[in-house]
């Protein structure tokens, strides 16, 4: 079990980042805001989480022990998958997930994409008190990556949105709301799943 990376970031992704280990490179699927504040040709610390299925391993990546935790709680719901848990940390804060487990505010929970008011109600009684209590989160301080063209990143956006679960058709109706309003492609991908988190289920 990989728990933790340290290397140098090659590559950078909307929705991953490549990191060479020993002359080995390793690609680590993560939150769009971590994606794009990861220092490329930098060394950085990334905590992580493989998923083993038949035909893959897939690698996630956190930037604290406590992300990589709540996301293998989540894990632990009926019906979620790494996919959402991983969509649910880029909606909400680990804290935000546990007042809202706690609270049982089912609204919250829903604006996780794929989440909708069942899948809600099974995060807040299966999870209930596992999340623990409230940690502090280290921020990822790095200089933001030049603005690309809106075409540029609403084409990214669409990828990262399908590649979550949603169809090219949703995907693109969600961009279509967001057309014109200068967002990067990390927060277009926020307030796209934002938008589109209620309507599944």
């Amino acid at each position: 079990m990989i728990s933790i990376l340290r290397g140098i970031v090659a590559s950078v992704g909307l929705d991953h980042i490549d990191i060479v280990v020993g002359g080995i490179g390793f690609r680590v699927h993560v939150t769009p805001a971590f994606a794009q504040a990861a220092p490329r040709d930098e060394e950085i610390t990334v905590y992580t989480s493989m998923i083993v299925r038949e035909d893959s391993m897939t690698l996630y990546g956190f930037e604290s022990a406590d992300e990589r935790d709540v996301f293998t709680k989540l894990l632990s719901v009926s019906g979620i998958g790494p996919k959402i848990a991983l969509a649910a940390l880029a909606v909400l804060r680990p804290d935000d997930l546990r007042r809202a487990v706690r609270d049982q505010d089912l609204a919250t929970l829903q604006r996780i994409p794929g989440v909708g008011k069942k899948s809600a109600q099974r995060m807040a009684l299966e999870i209930g008190d596992k999340l623990g209590t409230s940690a502090a989160l280290p921020g990822v301080d790095a200089a933001p990556a030049p603005a690309p063209s809106e075409d540029a990143v609403a084409s990214e956006v669409s990828a990262a949105l399908v590649g979550l679960g949603w169809s090219e058709a949703q995907a693109a109706k969600a961009i279509e709301k967001l057309a014109g309003s200068g967002l990067g492609a990390s927060d277009m991908l926020r307030a796209a799943l934002v938008s589109l988190g209620g309507g599944r289920g």
